[in-house]
């Protein structure tokens, strides 16, 4: 086989991957947007979880360790001074 014949093959295998990939990658597009339009129009709406507020009332630290803190950083330099 000459050199010519050897890119006419490789240029035909070339293009019959590049062709292959781009149809299984437009078919997996399709498909994986046919999902998603069909999970959303059959999901319920969480409204419920939406509206509900939280239960908790802040979310700092709560006075009771910052006094407990306070109280061991105090003792603490009582008795290292």
């Amino acid at each position: 086989m000459d050199i010519g014949a050897l890119l006419t093959t490789a240029g035909n295998l070339m293009l019959t991957g590049m062709v292959g990939v781009f149809v299984f990658l437009s078919l997996l597009i399709g498909a994986v947007t046919l999902m998603s339009k069909l999970a959303s129009k059959f999901s319920q709406p969480e409204l419920a979880a939406s509206q509900r507020t939280p239960s908790f009332k802040s979310q700092g630290v709560p006075n009771e360790h910052i006094a407990a803190i306070s109280a061991a950083i105090a003792q603490y330099k009582i008795n290292n001074n």
